[in-house]
């Protein structure tokens, strides 16, 4: 027996690390062949991955004792440089706790480039980290297709040529790849590997360029080779357009538009607008612009190219068309005139030295040649101007304005609206004013007229069908609650009596109810809490209302027993007065606490203080029900079960705790499951078992888990079934959330 002992201490020692002092060894991950089915046999020496396969495995090894059973093995990843400052989880695993060599299966995180890449693995419980592995090179290869590059500025890359003129250098850039500028680049000249790495560069001298995306050891798994884009050098010869004798042409004109560089042998091509109107031809210096062509006028350049010349395109000549101008009412659409007055009607142009002439109904008006005319009520119709030019060839030219509607009204139209900021019952002051005055025809169409009339209008304020004296202005302001009603307002103008609308007016009276509580906090219907207010409710309509329903109580004061919002309200004038809102909260039960807790483990013959907080005063009894203290403490030595009975203002809260006795045997090492019903199973001192925060768990000789469980009840093991010959030696550990409480051996004899 004792050789036994022996020997499974020093098994316990080399598994669970009780007795010597070892740690668990972490061995650095190595990079393996792909585990998934069917498993590889080439290990991976750079990491490429793409959106189309990102699947890579290393093998992890680690040495015993055991960890514990909540670890956790978590594969990290650092920068592109090896360092761990801000490690990356790559994968992590918990069911590997005594498994000593395992693989990690991992992804590439799609922002991984370079050739520096270190990995390590950490152990959670006990804490514990491995050393880094060897560099590896990583790239996610997120770009797998060709790049396109062209000139700076270039809408794409055009013919696929560009030029380096006069010496000057031009910008190659790759274009239409987001998030160009997180990519390193490797740039060619005519195959020649250029030192720049950034998505443009500045070129001046001539050759075949292209870019492909750095990926560093997995750039030929990368396919993104641009195009090929050939640069030449020459020389600007400064090429412009001869100013041309007029660029404002009229119908039938024409314009000789001129190079000023010519019998060079270059090859000229001529622009409008931007676009070719003309193909490349040598010598071709010159362009005729055609006035009688439909859309002649525009920007016209001319470009040229030759042999050690640039490709250069002159400044742009603007032609324009003498003849095109606008015209503009000044005035709405429809204006309407009233008698006795008058409206002006307004034209204008772009063009100057322009003449007028006004046409009523598509006859001109005769002497109407200014730019602006004046009708009054008996002078209704359709106007419009026309616009002509005056002098040179493009006088016959003309345009008209749109038509403007000059109508007298058939009846006015009156809408009154409250001022901003008005809410029934809620404001105590408003302003009621005029918002529209429309002018209605015979054929039922509404224009607004409000501006050009409201200050020649009487009018007459109107309240509850009567009129209000001294309210005769286009507003009215409202102060107290006596002036609620309904408000209407009638207007008088020429003989027209237009009659607005009816707003009903509810001010709220600007006064405060205050109620006051005996207390904040309801125990129920036993101990109700008062309600009250000092304002006096003779002759007052009122109710007290929980939570916005009334509860039907007309009286100043009432007993309340439940949780909820209060509140008085008064029906006046139309509208409700309400109080302030008293919140009355229910005990809180959990504010009464016992130190340190309910549940009493003590020796026998000895004795232990337990104290009550949060409340005002405090009453104990035993399971007898006797009173046997009164203050805040109590000293307890005998086994049972107590009251402590809180109060908290008129409230009362009980808090029930037990006492037991300590048991004073100690965990045993042998059990025996022969069958005669003594020492069958595992039995604990009740400071272990039974409770919910306290761990157990057995090992057998191998290290397995044959029991992991908290609030452990004595009764392992459940038969012995399981224990196939004499004298099984099992291991165990006993501990709460913070540490190890307690661990060893248990022999198990049939």
């Amino acid at each position: 027996m004792r050789r036994n002992l022996l020997l499974a201490t020093a098994l316990l020692c080399g598994m669970l690390g009780i007795q010597s002092g070892f740690s668990q060894v972490l061995n650095a991950p190595q990079a393996a062949p792909n585990q998934t089915p069917p498993a590889g046999t080439t290990t991976w020496t750079a990491a490429c991955a793409s959106p189309s396969f990102n699947d890579y495995w290393v093998e992890f090894t680690w040495s015993p004792p055991l960890v514990n059973s909540d670890n956790e093995f978590i594969l990290e990843l650092s920068d592109a440089s090896g360092d761990f400052s801000a490690p990356v989880e790559l994968a992590r695993d918990g069911t590997k706790n005594t498994n000593f060599d395992f693989y990690f299966q991992f992804a590439v995180p799609p922002n991984t480039r370079g050739e520096g890449y270190r990995m390590r693995v950490r152990s959670t419980s006990p804490a514990n980290t491995s050393p880094v592995s060897a560099a590896y090179p990583m790239y996610f290869l997120d770009v797998n297709s060709a790049l396109t590059i062209r000139p700076q500025g270039q809408a794409d890359f055009g013919d696929g040529t560009a030029q380096v003129c006069n010496g000057n250098a031009i910008t190659l850039e790759v274009y239409g790849l987001p998030n160009a500028n997180t990519y390193q680049y490797n740039w060619y000249r005519s195959g020649t590997l250029l030192s720049q790495k950034t998505p443009s560069i500045s070129v001046t001298q001539g050759g075949m360029y292209n870019v492909e995306i750095d990926y560093g050891s997995c750039s030929g798994s990368g396919n993104t080779l641009s195009n090929l884009l050939d640069v030449t050098t020459g020389s600007s010869l400064g090429v412009a357009i001869n100013p041309p004798a007029s660029t404002a042409l009229c119908a039938g004109e024409t314009a000789l538009l001129e190079a000023n560089i010519t019998g060079q042998g270059l090859t000229y091509t001529w622009f409008k607008d931007g676009t070719a109107v003309s193909t490349p031809a040598v010598d071709d210096s010159s362009f005729l612009v055609d006035a009688s062509s439909a859309g002649f006028e525009g920007d016209y350049q001319v470009e040229i190219f030759g042999a050690s010349a640039c490709i250069e395109r002159s400044a742009a000549i603007t032609i324009t068309n003498a003849g095109n101008f606008t015209v503009s009412r000044n005035n709405p659409a429809n204006l309407v005139v009233l008698p006795g007055q008058t409206v002006t009607m307004t034209a204008s142009s772009s063009a100057s030295g322009v003449t007028y002439q006004w046409y009523k109904d598509g006859t001109a008006v005769p002497g109407a040649t200014s730019a602006s005319l004046t009708v009054n009520e008996s002078e209704t119709g359709v106007y419009f101007a026309r616009v002509s030019l005056s002098g040179g060839s493009c006088a016959s030219s003309s345009k008209d304005t749109e038509s403007t509607s000059v109508s007298a009204p058939a009846s006015l139209e009156l809408e009154i609206a409250f001022g901003s900021g008005y809410l029934p019952c809620e404001a105590t002051s408003t302003v009621l004013e005029v918002a529209e005055v429309r002018a209605i025809d015979a054929g039922g169409n509404r224009t607004v007229v409000t501006s050009q009339i409201l200050g020649d209008m009487n009018f007459q304020w109107m309240k509850d069908g009567s009129p209000i004296s001294g309210a005769t202005g286009s507003s009215i302001s409202l102060t107290d609650t006596s002036e609620n009603g309904a408000y209407s307002l009638e207007g008088s103008i020429s003989g027209y009596l237009p009659v607005s609308n009816i707003l009903d007016a509810l001010l709220r009276p600007n006064e405060t109810i205050a109620i006051t509580s005996t207390d904040l906090t309801v125990c129920g219907p036993s101990e109700p809490v008062t309600l009250t207010t000092t304002r006096d409710l003779t002759g007052e309509t009122y109710d007290w209302y929980r939570n916005g329903s009334p509860l039907n109580e007309n009286t100043p004061a009432i007993d309340v027993g439940l949780p909820g919002s209060y509140q008085l309200i008064l029906e006046r004038d139309g509208c409700q007065v309400q109080s302030n809102a008293i919140v009355l909260s229910p005990l809180d039960e959990d504010l009464i606490s016992l130190v340190p807790g309910d549940d009493i483990r003590l020796p026998e013959g000895t004795s232990q203080s337990v104290s009550a907080t949060g409340g005002d005063s405090y009453r104990w009894f035993d399971e007898n029900n006797n009173e046997i203290g009164a203050s805040a403490t109590i000293t307890l030595s005998e086994a049972g079960e107590y009251v402590v009975m809180a109060s908290i203002g008129n409230c009362q809260v009980f808090r029930t705790l037990t006492v037991s006795y300590l048991d004073t045997f100690r965990v045993p090492n042998v059990i025996s499951v022969n069958g005669d019903g003594i020492n069958e199973q595992w039995i604990l001192p009740n400071y272990y078992s039974g409770k919910t925060d306290v761990f157990v768990t057995i090992y057998n000789d191998k290290g397995e888990e044959v029991l992991n469980q908290n609030n452990y009840q004595n009764n392992w093991p459940s038969s012995s079934a399981a224990f196939s010959r004499q004298n099984m030696i099992f291991y165990y550990r006993i501990r709460n959330a913070e540490k190890t409480l307690k661990q060893g051996t248990i022999t198990v004899i049939r």
